[in-house]
């Protein structure tokens, strides 16, 4: 998705918040305030003609409620605005819904101050169930407690104009929105690259004898190891970790596993370089290692020497700052990980990334025993698992806008748009879970054909490059031409359309045994086949269907 265009809809006044908005998106310019649902179900309605491609919806709750804070009439409110919601949703877009908040006057002379957490359970509640591919929850109330209610909220500006938050909150709010916008257009960065001594932890490996290792329960220690708590939990979101540090690697293998307050051990990291080379040539070595472009690296590294070497030898990898006090390390990393890897969204195979990937170094230990291509392809034992799209439909759509070395065309596509794949009878929408002796790499390759003419045309392809060079992609081909054969087509048509980034894929169709009949505008290359006469291709991979 390039260039959205955004709806703020509200129950409160965000004419502030959409005209910040406005200086950098195109958006909707909402009419007042207060009838959110209306303009979702009325399709004649002026939201509906600008048309949305990401719809925010910032509902304060108190409003909604109508100042009744009884439990029963509550839920009644909160489960009738969902309801009414979930009928004007439109599957071909994105829409953020706001968590919840309870703020209001009358809070204070509350004789049950526990009601407060269970009228904003119910909307919690609601908002769980009906999270789903193109409903996400925009986490208002981190901003608001992040703030504080005396910061957040401007009694002032409500009697004014039903403004509900502060300028402040509301710059926030923007920054938010925006943020979230970036998310749904930018790919994410996939790797974090880690020095460790003064970055991991205080002080350096294997000088233990004069200045101990600062990781701990207190001080600056706590700062350290509260640092690792943060980074664990990106990783276990789906983040790759990497070391590139120099020491003695005994040094710091030495703490990495042993000492009592290291939260990051060895086995969460999918590369480590531990040596005194350049540290710029460590990372192109784990670059190669991952089969990953520069672009998908971020380095953090207390050392501005290095920073800068690394800046100006590798510039596509992301270098941030270091911050000079250690409290501010897992703050610091919290932002890192906002601007460079959040996503709208984490799939099953963006949790098991570290684990896949470490099962790819033993697969090169097989190639580098195998002694041919051939024995390598043999030896890894590669089931091709055809999987239901509709069952994958956030994956789906990760492959399709994330996948940049192996993909045939770069189309991109939005989650309602892979959804209206799904349903056009003149589509047919290829999945593949790719497995194999030393474990499953996930869903990792798609493709989609359009059979609305005589000769059907394979107008996308694209492979995660975690599964590229084991010639996967000459067996799933060969899947999909025996797949039409079967339905009566007699050739197949492919495209091929050059980027600065899919030259591995520039002569897939050469190799398959297509013969090229046209170039057209922007390079875009047309090759054609006659399925009865397609070669012999060389793979080892076996097939399954589980549906």
């Amino acid at each position: 998705m390039s260039e959205p265009k955004i709806a703020l809809l509200s129950n409160v006044n965000m004419d502030y918040v959409i005209r910040m908005l406005g200086r950098h998106v195109d958006i909707f310019r909402a009419e007042g305030y207060g009838n959110e649902l209306g303009v979702l179900l009325n399709p004649a309605s002026a939201y509906h003609e600008f048309g949305p491609d990401i719809t925010f919806l910032v509902m304060d709750l108190m409003e909604l409620l109508e100042h009744d804070l009884e439990t029963e009439s509550a839920r009644r409110r909160i489960h009738r605005w969902f309801a009414e919601f979930a009928g004007g949703l439109d599957p071909e877009k994105i829409y953020y819904v706001s968590d919840a908040y309870l703020w209001g006057t009358e809070l204070a002379v509350l004789a049950d101050p526990g009601r407060k957490a269970v009228l904003e359970g119910l909307w919690q509640k609601e908002l769980e169930e009906i999270h789903s591919e193109n409903v996400r929850i925009l986490p208002l109330r981190r901003l608001i407690e992040a703030l504080g209610e005396e910061n957040a909220f401007s009694l002032k500006m409500w009697y004014m104009g039903k403004i509900l938050m502060s300028n402040e909150a509301q710059k926030r709010l923007c920054g938010l929105i925006s943020d979230r916008v970036r998310m749904e257009t930018e790919i994410p960065r996939k790797v974090l690259l880690l020095d460790l001594d003064n970055t991991l932890w205080g002080g350096l490996a294997g000088e233990n004898d004069h200045t101990p290792v600062k990781l701990s329960e207190e001080q600056a220690g706590l700062a350290y190891k509260n640092l690792q708590r943060v980074i664990l939990q990106m990783q276990r979101q789906g983040v790759l970790l990497g070391i590139v540090s120099k020491n003695n690697e005994a040094d710091a293998m030495e703490i990495l596993e042993r000492h009592p307050h290291m939260v990051l051990r060895p086995e969460v990291f999918a590369a480590k370089r531990i040596n005194w080379r350049p540290k710029h040539e460590n990372i192109m070595e784990i670059a190669r290692e991952l089969n990953l472009g520069e672009d998908s690296f971020v380095f953090w590294d207390d050392n501005p020497g290095e920073r800068q070497l690394v800046k100006e030898m590798l510039p596509g990898v992301a270098v941030p700052d270091f911050p000079e006090r250690p409290e501010d390390l897992a703050v610091a990393m919290g932002e890192i990980y906002g601007k460079y890897f959040a996503k709208p969204s984490v799939t099953r195979e963006d949790l098991e990334k570290t684990a896949q990937y470490a099962a790819n170094a033993e697969r090169r230990k097989l190639q580098d025993g195998a002694g041919s291509f051939e024995a390598y392809l043999k030896g890894l034992e590669i089931k091709a698992v055809r999987v239901k799209p509709e069952e994958h439909m956030e994956r789906l759509t990760q492959l399709m806008n994330k996948t940049n070395q192996f993909n045939l065309t770069t189309r991109r596509y939005t989650l309602g748009q892979i959804g209206g794949l799904l349903q056009d009878r003149e589509k047919r929408v290829y999945l593949y879970q790719i497995l194999d002796r030393f474990g499953d790499n996930g869903v990792t390759v798609a493709a989609v054909a359009d059979c609305s003419g005589k000769i059907p045309v394979l107008t996308d392809l694209v492979m995660s490059c975690r599964v590229m060079g084991k010639n996967i992609e000459f067996a799933i081909v060969e899947d999909i031409e025996e797949d039409l054969q079967r339905s009566g087509y007699e050739r197949l048509r492919g495209i091929y359309i050059p980027t600065e980034k899919n030259a591995p894929a520039a002569d897939f169709y050469r190799k398959l045994g297509y013969e090229k009949t046209a170039d057209g505008a922007l390079g875009r290359e047309e090759y054609e086949l006659c399925l009865a006469d397609a070669p012999k291709r060389m793979y080892y991979v076996e097939y399954e269907k589980n549906f």
